[in-house]
């Protein structure tokens, strides 16, 4: 088989090899780009009020992502989202009796939303005294989801299998 590949226009072979190449990394860009988005989170997630409110919130053009996962490196982006996409299908599809009352960030999210409220933010900090509290979360919990976000339902356990059970949110 190596033969009759070595018999092909070489040119051809190129352009062939070269089109494989572009259409992969469209559609890698395109998937992963998704995969940010505010819609793919609320497919999946438990808590849909939290992207209802977000939609309606000053902080609606960004994407989930701008504030929920690392940007020091592409590789620490990608790890701290799969770590974090695992732990949601493990709670969402295998039926665990251990998903929490109420989700929150963890310590090692609200550090990340943390530094990315900093970054962007950077000249509001140098011109604002902010000494006050741990985070900006701690006076600005409000700002990315709105006043009303926790609602009735945000205080209910989500059920074990939720995910399964709304095949996914579609």
């Amino acid at each position: 088989m190596f033969k009759k590949l070595l018999k092909i226009n070489k040119k051809f072979l190129f352009v062939v090899v070269l089109l494989i190449g572009v259409l992969l990394s469209l559609t890698t860009v395109k998937t992963m780009a998704y995969l940010d988005s505010p819609g793919f989170c609320q497919n999946c997630h438990t808590m849909k009020n939290v992207y209802t409110s977000f939609m309606d919130s000053t902080h609606a053009e960004l994407q989930c992502n701008d504030c929920h996962l690392p940007h020091k490196s592409e590789v620490g982006k990608l790890f701290f989202k799969g770590r974090a996409g695992m732990t949601h299908v493990y709670y969402n599809s295998l039926g665990t009796d251990d998903i929490p009352n109420v989700i929150e960030a963890t310590d090692r999210t609200m550090k990340v939303i943390n530094e990315n409220c900093v970054s962007c933010h950077k000249s509001t900090i140098s011109n604002v005294s902010h000494d006050a509290k741990d985070s900006c979360v701690s006076c600005h919990k409000t700002v990315p989801h709105g006043k009303g976000f926790k609602d009735d339902h945000y205080n209910k356990p989500p059920k074990s299998g939720e995910l399964l059970e709304n095949k996914g949110g579609f």
